[in-house]
């Protein structure tokens, strides 16, 4: 089939390499020039394991190309994916003037039987928008489908290769059938191809992503109760966690959820329900919570130090808002060092893939270390942010003669207390006892 895909970001570039990786035709349209070129000469411009693989490898088979033209992509594709960005908003909402520019354009550029693909996380009512956009522009006829995503960074290309489910919105059966024939190769295994109205199909995504940031949230809420009363919130967990009801998967405690969908989504969500006049109570506890939670571990340190970090040299493990991306939206990681840089402290911070964007942020107000080691030597306390995996079993020989004083405070609870206790250091960690 001949697919265009509208914008090169994290969910367009997957989604495009993934479809060409089945045979089909796909042009990938963007409007940065220079980014268009690198990805022509093979550059993949983010950070996700095993992209990089099929990106070459789809570009030399001449399946995947790039294109600044949108009117080259509106006559190559018989399915048009718009995967643009939609920002949060001052007020909460979700911005959609990138989805509805393209679309007015879209429109304009009509000269055959198109299906409009919602690709991008839109508010309910977005498709209805989509259509009426391109309809007050063409007499030609179209179909606009909402096809969320559910991507994990990190995860995206196992994501999009081997789906749990794909969710089609749509109310035609032309255009269902052609989504359905796309998605074939994808659900040999027997997932389901789910199909539902537009408007469900739009809700699904943000029900999805409220209910795991929920998840999330309560667990640290309850984390936060067990440092109050001495409980140990990974016996908690899992005992939780075989609970089929509850299942294992989102119940470990942290400094809270980041990132480009969560905080977004469930602002959005919650933002779209005041405009209905309805109030989502659970949403608001979720959203003040997870804001608390990404400080969590500063008053920690600051109590540690007495309050007087001016001075101190704290080493950072771990930018990124979770493992295996480069995706720093969000990361607790910079709320904390901001807090830290306020009360005067040093930061020498370490991340494997997420440094660069970092440096754009901060410029040489932090100091960035060529490895986890450098950035822990002559620090005076250790703040894991990620749990990358090479964090997990340091040498902590190493750790202790790098380091001036032996504390940790663990923002993703690595280490087992007792562990730690035999290696000599102080570890604060979230929910469980300090040593």
């Amino acid at each position: 089939m001949k697919i265009t895909v509208v914008g090169t970001g994290y969910v367009g570039l997957v989604t495009g390499t993934c479809l060409a990786e089945t045979g089909n035709e796909v042009v990938c349209v963007d409007i940065d020039q220079a980014k268009v070129e690198r990805m022509q000469q093979g550059e993949v411009p983010i950070y996700e394991p095993h992209l990089d693989v099929l990106f070459e490898r789809n570009i030399k088979a001449n399946r995947l190309t790039f294109t600044t033209s949108l009117e080259k992509g509106i006559s190559h594709g018989e399915i048009i994916f718009l995967a643009l960005p939609t920002p949060e908003d001052e007020d909460g909402s979700a911005d959609l003037s990138y989805v509805l520019g393209v679309s007015q354009e879209i429109g304009k550029l009509l000269n055959d039987y198109r299906v409009i693909v919602d690709k991008s996380t839109v508010p309910v009512g977005t498709a209805e928008k989509v259509h009426q956009t391109i309809k007050a522009h063409t007499n030609i006829p179209f179909d606009v489908v909402s096809n969320p995503e559910f991507l994990r960074e990190g995860f995206a290309v196992d994501d999009f290769l081997k789906p749990e489910r794909i969710v089609i919105g749509s109310s035609s059966k032309r255009a269902t059938e052609l989504m359905q024939r796309l998605y074939k190769p994808f659900v040999r295994s027997g997932n389901p191809i789910i199909v539902m109205d537009e408007k469900s199909a739009e809700l699904t995504k943000y029900a999805a992503n409220a209910f795991l940031a929920t998840k999330i949230t309560f667990m640290n809420e309850i984390a936060n109760y067990c440092e109050l009363v001495g409980a140990d919130v990974d016996m908690v967990r899992r005992g939780m966690g075989t609970d089929s009801r509850i299942g294992k998967r989102f119940l470990f405690p942290g400094i809270g959820y980041g990132g480009s969908c969560f905080p977004k989504d469930v602002k959005a969500l919650h933002k779209s329900g005041s405009e209905q006049d309805y109030n989502f109570k659970i949403l608001d506890a979720v959203i003040t919570v997870n804001n608390d939670q990404k400080v969590k571990l500063v008053p920690k340190i600051a109590t540690y130090f007495n309050n007087a970090l001016k001075g101190k040299t704290i080493g950072i493990w771990g930018l990124a808002f979770k493992p295996e991306t480069d995706d720093i939206r969000e990361a607790p990681s910079l709320y904390i060092i901001d807090k830290l840089l306020e009360m005067g402290a040093v930061i020498k911070a370490f991340d494997p893939e997420a440094m660069d964007n970092v440096r754009t942020k901060y410029g040489d107000k932090i100091t960035f270390a060529t490895s986890m080691y450098e950035a822990t030597q002559d620090i005076d306390a250790l703040v894991i942010c990620t749990e990358w995996s090479i964090f997990r079993t340091p040498n902590f020989s190493t750790l202790k003669r790098n380091m001036k004083t032996h504390v940790i405070f663990d923002g993703r609870n690595l280490y087992d207390i007792e562990d730690i206790r035999n290696e000599g250091f102080e570890y604060i960690s979230i929910g469980r006892k300090s040593v």
